[in-house]
């Protein structure tokens, strides 16, 4: 499990990230969205414990990265987005030196890093040097590594990143075998592979988080939801909302000096915009904004940075 708790990251007056919270349960797949500069890999750096931040704290399976590091980094397995490869080292003597330093026992290492290589579709390429590789195999020297001591939390940093289609495919088909089990965090600009391999997504802008949400709440199952920016009182409006008919969730997204942001997720209801609006009239709280978000990503991205 990943828990980030009230993280903020600061570099002289310019604030990267403010008070982000999110919690990833184990076996479950997090993309993370954002523009360029959103903060994305500073925030994945401090998850990994590469960075400190000025605030708060990230525990990686209950365990603090700057506090408990070798027992954090037990649980990780990390792939940045430009993976840290030997060139004159071939993949099995790379994945094997990465085996010694996550601490594998010596004469476990040779079969470890066999499962690793065949795990990954490396078999062919195992005596090749990684400076002859290409790109797509590079990037999948770089999630074997990442394997290495068999962590229970992947973080990737945009794994597909200057692939070929081909090659994204199949990175692609490599996490969603490697889920299973595991609790996977990864950054990504491409909207269909968030979709097709999360569980969980949140979006990412100015520093702080502007969305976190099931995927299942954005994929249609006889589900609608709405995304509702309101004036008013968040604890007033939230209770109401939670009264209406069909309501399974409601959802703060963020709380602006007048106006809250929230999405409600209505199951079997024809029309759920008609119990807000009804609802809010009654209430005397003005309507900024309300938009379906059932089933386009993209719609909730765009509306979500522009908040």
């Amino acid at each position: 499990m990943i828990q980030v708790q009230g993280v903020s990251k600061r570099y002289g007056t310019v604030e990267a990230l403010s008070g982000i919270n999110l919690t990833v349960a184990r076996g479950k797949v997090l993309g993370l969205l954002g523009q360029n500069g959103a903060g994305k890999t500073t925030l994945l750096n401090i998850i990994t414990g590469y960075l400190a931040p000025s605030q708060g704290r990230v525990l990686i399976g209950g365990h603090d990265p700057l506090l408990s590091p070798e027992a954090a980094r037990r649980e990780l397995g990390y792939l940045p987005e430009h993976p840290p490869l030997y060139d004159e080292m071939t993949v099995e003597e790379y994945l094997s030196f990465a085996a010694a330093l996550r601490l594998v026992k010596r004469e476990g290492i040779p079969a470890h890093v066999r499962e690793i290589i065949q795990k990954t579709g490396l078999w062919e390429m195992r005596q090749r040097l990684l400076g002859h590789l290409s790109k797509g195999y590079r990037q999948r020297v770089g999630l074997a590594q990442a394997l290495c001591g068999d962590p229970a939390v992947l973080v990737l940093d945009e794994p597909t990143v200057g692939l070929d289609p081909k090659q994204i495919t199949e990175i692609r088909g490599l996490i969603q075998k490697l889920s299973a089990g595991r609790t996977i965090i990864f950054s990504s600009h491409i909207l269909s592979e968030v979709r097709q391999l999360c569980d969980q997504v949140v979006i990412l802008h100015g520093g702080q988080v502007r969305l976190d949400a099931p995927i299942a709440n954005m994929t249609g199952d006889g589900r609608i939801t709405l995304m509702c920016t309101l004036q008013g009182s968040q604890k007033r409006l939230i209770a109401g909302m939670s009264h209406l008919e069909g309501v399974r969730e409601v959802r703060p997204q963020g709380n602006a000096l007048d106006s809250v942001t929230m999405l409600i997720t209505f199951e079997n209801v024809a029309l759920p915009e008609k119990q807000v609006f009804t609802l809010c009239s009654a209430l005397g709280a003005p309507i900024l904004h309300l938009s379906r978000v059932e089933d386009d990503l993209e719609q909730v991205f765009l509306q979500a940075i522009s908040q």
